[in-house]
Order: C-alpha cells, then sequence, then structure tokens
C-alpha cells in the first residue's frame, strides 16, 4: 500500500514531491523548511521561530497520516549553519520530550530557497490491530 499525504496545515510543494508518502507501516516526510502554509513565505525571525516551523510542518504531515510525533522514529536535519545546533536542540526538545527518535544532523553550504535548515523525518503508521 502507498498513499500520498496532503494537509492545508502544512506548505504546498515547491516542487514535483508529496508532503508525505504511507508506504507500509511507514511514513516518510519530505524536508520541510520554514515556509508558513498560510502564506507560502520563509517565516520571519530568528533561528528559533524558524525551527518551530519546521517542526510544527513536520508534526502537520505525521497527524494528517493519522499518526503523533511519538511515532517518529528517524528524523534528518539539514542545517546551513552548526553552530545553530544548540539553539536546534532546545526546540526539537519540545517536541520529541521523552523517547526521541533516531536522528543525523549534517551541516550544508545551501538549502531551498535559502533555508537555514531542512528537516525530514519517517514515522511508524501500522497499529496494532491493523498487524495483528
Amino acid at each position: 500500500m502507498v498513499k500520498t499525504i496532503y494537509t492545508p496545515n502544512a506548505p504546498k510543494p515547491i516542487g514535483p514531491y508529496s508532503q508525505g508518502v504511507v508506504a507500509g507501516c511507514f511514513l516518510y516526510v519530505s524536508g520541510q523548511i520554514p515556509l508558513d502554509p498560510s502564506t507560502g513565505s520563509m517565516v520571519e525571525g530568528d533561528f528559533k521561530a524558524k525551527a518551530l516551523r519546521v517542526l510544527e510542518n513536520v508534526k502537520a504531515i505525521v497527524e494528517a497520516a493519522g499518526a503523533s510525533l511519538r511515532d517518529v522514529v528517524k528524523v534528518t536535519v539539514y542545517i546551513r549553519d552548526i553552530r545553530l545546533f544548540q539553539d536546534f536542540n532546545e526546540v526539537y526538545s519540545q517536541y520529541f520530550p521523552e523517547n526521541p527518535p533516531a536522528r543525523a544532523v549534517v551541516e550544508v553550504s545551501n538549502l531551498p530557497r535559502g533555508s537555514d535548515l531542512e528537516v525530514e523525518a519517517v514515522a511508524y503508521v501500522c497499529r496494532e490491530a491493523e498487524t495483528s
């Protein structure tokens, strides 16, 4: 089973991709940058405000697939300045306060629309009743 996920609570894709795709028991969330879903524009403010928007976008897609952030098993973070890593962790820890998912953080030279940050995620979306 493969199903695409779309929610108006996350930004419309800015290219030929889906916000998320459920394949079997896993949801793959496309990389999210700090776009405001209501305007399609980059959010203003400091890095923490941008990290907050990115994680809200990820959360909206996960929830649109019928899951929650507790179901996220892997996160990949692309950041343009690794010196902002601690600022990111402060925001991230609010979204994953217990049993955080596996994660990789990679410093990159550039991201879409000149973003400072992009986050993608994988969530386990099967429920016990569905797998029994």
